[in-house]
């Protein structure tokens, strides 16, 4: 898929300077978030900067955000917009994941990402602005 391939140079300047670690698991939630998309059709997807954070927008989603999470070595998040239900969807799917109150779905470097269910919250994620 040529959109997981190529990232934008202000995207990948942003990625080149986690720690090896965190870099390895931001770049598999970037190709989660696009494979997903890829898959479920959602559109073309827009990666860019939101908040100095590597940013995924489509028509009809909501912004989905990656980064580091400041100030605790070893952690890394899924961001989502916090006056949306997603992070309450996410919950009634997946209790079992760290949340960040209704913005964020929180990893440990040292853990394996739980890919099923990432793929499950962003294809909610995706088409949030499209539900009736």
């Amino acid at each position: 898929m040529a959109a997981a391939t190529s990232i934008p140079r202000e995207v990948d300047a942003v990625f080149g300077a986690y720690p090896s670690t965190l870099r390895t698991k931001l770049l598999r939630l970037r190709k989660i978030i696009l494979d997903t998309a890829d898959k479920m059709d959602a559109g073309p997807v827009t990666e860019t900067l939101k908040w100095g954070q590597p940013a995924y927008l489509a028509k009809g989603a909501s912004t989905i955000r990656i980064d580091a999470v400041k100030d605790e070595p070893g952690r890394y998040a899924m961001y989502f917009i916090c006056h949306t239900d997603l992070i309450a969807m996410f919950r009634e799917h997946y209790p079992d994941l760290d949340y960040g109150g209704n913005r964020a779905i929180f990893f440990n470097a040292r853990d394996k990402i739980p890919e099923n269910a990432l793929r499950h919250c962003v294809s909610l994620a995706l088409k949030y602005k499209r539900k009736a």
